[in-house]
């Protein structure tokens, strides 16, 4: 099998992802006090020490592996039947609630300050964008990881056939709201529908994916089919399920959980072990399966190629929440 080095911010194969359980990441945190994860702190060169590893090829294509998640494979199953997606409740096995999610015909409404506003069926979009494999890890604001092999196309590609105008600075995701089907839009705290944002340099850095499936099949509806958002240096709930619109606007949108707990949600939500929130510590996660945990990295590993966009930015909890 072939060997590789990996960078620095590789953890070993002995602390990735197990094959046997994906934890739900809103059902730890109890309701509307999941708005309460945070950080903690972890000094940097313990961190890279633990990361100068020589792992092992899992087996995809280069090109699928260029963004080298150093863990290997979370099972199929396992990542697919513990889930996260309010809009259907709050239980752990939201999976199966969520196949009474609608997902055919769907279309997407592309609006704000673009130069021809437009609504495209997900078969239609499908037509226009290339579509890749790419193996991330997910890092969940509950202080659990995985690592899985998703579907889709950049989000530059998305952007361009959007034809944004120069006045566009920001991107706003908004999720399905079906109140026939999803018993979650009852819950009376929650700002409905499920919505996100990203700056423009954001959606067009290489990392930013728009996922269409997972495990070289369709995205499962639990994972937010037919398209999602996947944004790896951050954490999960920056990526929005299940979009049906993409709004792009001048000033930065306030999204969903800032809106339901402002204290512990911020827009930017970049992963980083060096900044607790006011219930636990964001230095270590637990890797799913052997509850064994280890440190977290920065921008969950992804540094080299998001670390960029944030230079001129102040380094402080803001930007980390």
């Amino acid at each position: 099998m072939l060997i590789r080095h990996r960078p620095e911010w590789d953890l070993p194969e002995s602390a990735a992802t197990p094959q046997h359980i994906v934890m739900n990441r809103r059902a730890a945190l109890g309701g509307l006090g999941a708005a309460t994860m945070g950080f903690g702190a972890i000094g940097t060169a313990q961190a890279q020490s633990a990361m100068k590893v020589t792992i092992e090829d899992p087996g995809y294509s280069a090109a699928a592996m260029r963004f080298q998640p150093g863990r290997p494979l979370t099972p199929q199953k396992d990542a697919e039947r513990y889930n996260n997606f309010y809009e259907f409740g709050l239980s752990k096995d939201i999976w199966r609630a969520a196949q009474k999610l609608p997902i055919e015909p769907w279309t997407i409404k592309v609006d704000g300050l673009v130069e021809k506003p437009f609504t495209i069926s997900f078969d239609d979009l499908m037509k226009q964008v290339k579509t890749e494999t790419r193996v991330y890890r997910h890092r969940c604001v509950e202080a659990w990881a995985i690592t899985v092999p998703w579907e889709g196309f950049a989000m530059s590609d998305l952007v361009k056939l959007a034809k944004p105008l120069s006045s566009a600075k920001y991107l706003r995701f908004t999720s399905l709201a079906d109140a026939k089907t999803m018993p979650g839009l009852s819950i009376p705290f929650f700002p409905w529908p499920y919505h996100e944002g990203l700056t423009m340099a954001e959606a067009t850095n290489e990392l930013a994916f728009v996922g269409t499936g997972l495990y070289n099949q369709p995205m499962p509806k639990q994972d937010g089919a037919p398209i999602r958002v996947i944004l790896p240096w951050k954490y999960g709930f920056k990526s929005a399920k299940s979009i049906v619109r993409i709004e792009f606007v001048k000033d930065q949108p306030e999204t969903f959980w800032q809106k339901t707990s402002p204290d512990m949600y911020g827009f930017w939500a970049n992963v980083n072990p060096k900044f607790p929130t006011l219930r636990w510590s964001q230095a270590r996660e637990r890797i799913i399966g052997t509850d064994e945990t280890v440190p977290t990295v920065i921008y969950n590993g992804y540094s080299q190629w998001v670390a960029p966009l944030y230079a001129g930015m102040k380094q402080d909890r803001t930007l980390f929440m």
